[in-house]
């Protein structure tokens, strides 16, 4: 047995998230192979045929664009809370203008 067919060792990832794809990636990399050399089980063929149809396509695309609209969404409720912020700023500004009392600042003095 040569180097080449020893499986390179890898560290394992620091993160969940990175081992995950480290593990990803080594599953694909054996599919490939088991393709290539006609050992591939029906289920692994099926799989990699699903994901190159229009149907597959087109349901990624599906879900980018609903990541999308969720970003957009959650952007606009920030923005929202925002202009609400300025809106209650800008009354107790024009208050003070007027010579009314800040309703924000607690007057001790009514306490005794």
């Amino acid at each position: 047995m040569g180097r080449r067919d020893q499986p390179r060792q890898l560290r394992p990832a620091e993160t969940l998230e990175g081992r995950e794809n480290q593990l990803i990636s080594l599953a694909t990399n054996l599919a490939e192979r088991q393709l290539q050399d006609g050992s591939a089980s029906a289920q692994v063929i099926t799989h990699f045929l699903k994901l190159g149809t229009t149907r597959e396509q087109l349901e990624q695309q599906r879900l980018q664009r609903e990541n999308l609209l969720l970003s957009a969404k959650v952007e606009q409720i920030h923005s929202q809370k925002r202009i609400e912020e300025l809106y209650g700023e800008a009354l107790s500004a024009f208050k003070q203008y007027r010579g009314e009392p800040d309703e924000t600042v607690e007057d001790y003095d009514d306490d005794y």
